[in-house]
């Protein structure tokens, strides 16, 4: 095709969807069809309200503009590329947060949980004084958690140093530099000796047989954001073990695992884990308070 071909967004959003469908590209990163990645990328490129699209459907581009939009649809259907890593950026609620290739487009059935406060689990929202984040990536739930936590700092953790300088241009975009402590650290190695109201964590969780499954897409994000090892669980166990130490005395521990319940119950059969109820139900999202880690410390 060639932008002769095309004169209005409705053209150009037409042939996006049936090329997206012919070729069956994932949705995962923020849209769930090809109609609605379609429209985003399009606006996006056009530099027009990302939720205006109906005034500008008839309108009639120039042959650049068309250009534009064609060679970031050829990206996505030939390249396989993350619709957020074309744009530069992923959305969390009306979060906006800068992305590229050295982190996971952001994703989190914890995001969910936060403008609530976390509740009923987290009772005086107004005490909460420290925040640990493990395995922080591009730093969005830290940015939110501070928002939804006024009194609370926050340490970010990630082993990524390429994870990091993206945290750190999101936390300077949202001028939290005095809330959000960053440490480039292998979880609790190389944090102070302090102890936190909430630990919250979506580490890397896929096992192994999902990891040798995954969409072209997935496969173009740091795999090390993703494998869990063979059960998902690696990570998730050393988490889980080192908590304690950091936990106050009415702490909570908070792990996101995705679709590994079965596996996390596996992991954990001495602990009676809370699963907390999300949009895609009450399997993603697993809760232990500071009193059942006392002396837990399997590895």
């Amino acid at each position: 095709m060639t932008p002769n071909d095309f004169t209005t967004i409705r053209d150009l959003l037409r042939y996006a969807v049936s090329r997206f469908n012919g070729a069956k590209l994932f949705f995962g990163h923020g849209s769930i069809n090809a109609f609605d990645e379609a429209a985003y990328l399009i606006l996006h490129t056009l530099k027009l309200p990302l939720d205006k699209l109906e005034p500008f459907c008839d309108a009639k581009l120039l042959p650049d503009e068309i250009q534009s939009v064609l060679g970031v649809l050829e990206r996505r259907v030939t390249e396989r590329v993350p619709a957020a890593y074309l744009t530069n950026e992923a959305w969390l609620g009306e979060y906006r947060f800068y992305v590229d290739e050295r982190v996971i487009v952001p994703r989190s059935f914890i995001a969910e949980l936060i403008p609530e406060q976390f509740a009923p689990w987290v009772g005086d929202p107004d005490g909460v004084e420290n925040i640990l984040e493990l395995c922080t990536g591009s730093g969005c739930l830290p940015i939110m958690m501070a928002d939804a936590f006024p009194a609370a700092r926050i340490d970010a953790v990630d082993i990524s140093p390429d994870a990091l300088a993206v945290a750190r241009r999101n936390v300077d975009d949202y001028a939290l530099q005095d809330r959000i402590t960053l440490f480039e650290s292998d979880l609790y190695d190389k944090l102070p000796q302090k102890k936190y109201d909430l630990i919250i964590t979506n580490p890397p969780y896929v096992n192994s047989g999902s990891m040798s499954k995954l969409p072209p897409e997935y496969l173009r994000e740091p795999q090390i954001a993703l494998a869990g090892g063979d059960d998902g669980m690696d990570l998730v166990r050393r988490i889980v073990a080192g908590a304690a130490g950091r936990l106050t005395k009415n702490g909570i521990l908070m792990v996101e695992i995705g679709n590994e319940r079965n596996f996390a119950e596996a992991a954990f059969p001495d602990l009676e884990l809370t699963w907390i109820s999300t949009s895609a139900g009450d399997d993603m999202v697993f809760l232990l308070h500071a009193d059942q880690l006392a002396g837990y410390n399997k590895q």
